[in-house]
């Protein structure tokens, strides 16, 4: 009797960082979609935010998710895009993981406000055959459609509306992040001496 593939999630970040609005996406669409793994992926270079502002370490980032997700059974912390280094992009992890689970079904994670830039992303035309996306609607962005190609489906999550700018800017100042981020994130940023903050 042949077996289901396995289903996989691929919900990529910069984790810059990992807050609790993200932990609540992932859970999910895990949930919803019935995913056998959900893989947090940790971007080592991110391409899409070259530039614009310093991004705090790959190794600290992911010391981050692995703490946040310590006690969330069912997400895993992947390091998958720091171990091939450079820049991050999806069509590569996508490759890396159909060659380590052939036949799995493979799902990306994107926010609705994600959506509009798809065609910018590498190899566009390779990944949309290759990967079913879940779109996750963001606080204030409206529901848009898929481009021509891809093939999607669309994940309500309770509106959690928090950002790793805001979270960022939060430690720096000193300002509380009591239920943005997990306690366990918060003592591995204090150990790391990240964002400057004195907590």
């Amino acid at each position: 009797m042949a077996t289901a593939p396995l289903r996989i999630g691929i919900f990529g970040g910069t984790f810059d960082p990992i807050h609790s609005a993200h932990l609540e996406v992932a859970d999910a669409v895990r949930k919803a979609l019935l995913l056998d793994r959900m893989l947090v992926v940790v971007a080592n270079q991110p391409w899409q935010k070259e530039g614009e502002r310093p991004v705090t370490p790959a190794e600290d980032r992911y010391a981050m998710t692995e703490a946040a997700l310590a006690d969330r059974p069912g997400l895993e912390p992947c390091r998958i895009e720091l171990d091939r280094g450079g820049p991050s992009y999806t069509i590569d992890t996508v490759r890396d993981l159909q060659r380590t689970y052939p036949g799995a079904q493979l799902v990306v994670v994107v926010g609705s406000d994600v959506v509009g830039g798809l065609g910018t992303w590498k190899d566009e035309r390779d990944l949309r055959g290759l990967v079913t996306l879940a779109v996750v609607g963001r606080p204030g962005v409206p529901p848009v459609l898929l481009p021509p190609g891809w093939h999607g489906v669309d994940v309500p999550v309770a509106p959690f509306d928090v950002s790793s700018t805001e979270v960022r800017e939060r430690l720096e100042t000193g300002a509380a992040v009591d239920g943005l981020i997990p306690e366990a994130v918060i003592r591995c940023i204090r150990q790391r001496g990240l964002y400057a903050t004195g907590r």
